[in-house]
């Protein structure tokens, strides 16, 4: 399968003179058209200033790699935008897929009106960046978002957008990280003297080994050396994307998985968020960390699932409420009907709300489930009948897998699951698990 989804947008960015201002109309793709309306949203930034310095830096994490070669580098990748929820949100990811940023611009930041809820895939090439630059503070500069464009209205000059292609990697990444952030708790809130300081510890050069972030009194600082309540940041480096922004934040606030395989730096401007996700390691990437893979598998009635996603879109927000009274569903089955969501594209997670939210990636929920090889492993061993369930009780369970030359054992017991293929060995469950373990929960779901 190739690596890259190939595609062109049937016009190219523009800004176009109207009177006497300039309207910068961004094209987008889109293989998912829900809704009938044009536009989403039009309206005005509150905080222009702010929100065009985060979109740069987020424009920047596009184009970072930590683990690409140089020509990989090379190729522009797009954000995406959604609006909804009285909300506007910009995502994108690094080539190599271990940095996701995202830009919220909260309702007091805007000042228009909701038409529909949308996502939508825009591009940002370098003379729109240009423009962006040039918004000065307290400058009017109005936000429309759509089906077929996204603009930025204010002056500036003329923006063309060229053919780019959008890397599978990217699609995987936005469904698994989500499901990384729903599971994510607060660590540490900085003020800006704080973060200012924190970052001039930061290593130079390009870091291999894992750093900590640690707090000694009231100063913050990363040391190679762990200590109680220390969070672990790998490539720590990849923090410098952070560093153009970190001068104007109000604060901010670090979040880490508890098994310290991701983390989330979140900077506040009044109304606008900036967060940056890194995976553990640089050359991790979210898309290889196969966290959606046990809500593929689990077997949840798809019409529960439709059901959610027309009451999220219908109502452009994510409240899981009235599909429990409805079903009559449990605690447990309304957060795998959410993780699954997200598996499928439908949700995002919002850590200052500590929920998920609607948005519906621009690709088919089809595309977005065919892309986990484990998954389709694993869907292979069941249909050749190469999973064997040797014995079943409350708590433990044992099955044997056929592999090439090799059968592997796999021993489930209450939440925690082993293999002895080489995978599991290598990765002990941190980045998923393998296809024998997801075989073995499958086949006990369909007994």
């Amino acid at each position: 399968m190739s690596e890259n989804i190939t595609y062109s947008y049937q016009r190219p960015s523009a800004l176009i003179q109207s009177g006497s201002k300039e309207e910068l109309f961004l094209a987008q793709y889109n293989e998912v058209q829900k809704g009938s309306s044009p536009c989403f949203f039009w309206g005005k930034l509150n905080d222009p200033y702010h929100v065009s310095r985060c979109l740069i830096t987020l424009s920047n994490v596009v184009r970072s790699s930590f683990s690409l070669s140089p020509f990989q580098l090379a190729q522009l990748k797009d954000p995406i935008v959604t609006s909804g929820n009285e909300k506007i949100r910009f995502e994108g990811f690094s080539h190599c897929a271990s940095a996701y940023a995202r830009v919220d611009v909260l309702p007091d930041g805007l000042d228009g009106e909701f038409l529909e809820n949308g996502t939508t895939n825009v591009d940002f090439n370098q003379p729109m960046i240009n423009a962006l630059s040039m918004v000065k503070k307290q400058e009017k500069v109005l936000l429309s978002v759509g089906q077929k464009e996204v603009g930025i209205h204010r002056e500036g000059e003329k923006v063309v957008e060229r053919k780019v292609p959008l890397p599978l990697k990217w699609i995987k990444g936005l469904t698994t990280v989500q499901i990384y952030l729903a599971d994510t708790e607060e660590g540490f809130s900085l003020s800006r003297p704080q973060a200012l300081q924190l970052f001039k510890s930061i290593p130079k050069g390009k870091v291999k080994g894992d750093y900590f972030l640690i707090k000694r009194g009231a100063q913050y600082i990363f040391s190679p050396m762990a200590s109680k309540d220390a969070i672990c940041v790998g490539g720590v480096h990849r923090l410098r994307l952070l560093e153009q922004l970190m001068p104007l934040a109000d604060k901010l606030r670090v979040f880490a998985r508890l098994d310290m395989q991701s983390t989330t730096w979140q900077l506040y401007f009044g109304m606008v968020r900036f967060s940056l996700s890194l995976s553990r390691d640089p050359w991790r990437g979210f898309s290889g960390e196969g966290a959606a893979l046990e809500s593929l598998v689990e077997e949840i009635p798809e019409t529960w699932v439709e059901k959610m996603d027309n009451y999220s879109y219908a109502n452009q927000s994510f409240n899981p409420t009235l599909l429990a009274i409805e079903e009559s569903l449990t605690v447990d089955e309304l957060k795998s009907i959410s993780s699954r969501m997200a598996a499928m594209g439908l949700l995002g997670f919002d850590l200052d709300d500590n929920e998920y939210f609607y948005r519906r990636l621009p690709f088919k929920t089809e595309r977005i489930l065919s892309l986990n090889p484990r998954l389709k492993g694993a869907e292979k061993l069941l249909e050749e009948d190469k999973v064997t369930i040797i014995s079943k009780e409350d708590h433990r369970i044992e099955a044997r897998v056929e592999g090439t030359g090799v059968h592997h054992t796999v021993l489930i017991q209450g939440e925690q699951s082993r293999c002895t293929c080489t995978w599991f060995a290598k990765h002990q469950g941190q980045r998923g698990v393998c296809k024998h373990i997801l075989a073995t929960k499958k086949k006990l779901l369909e007994q």
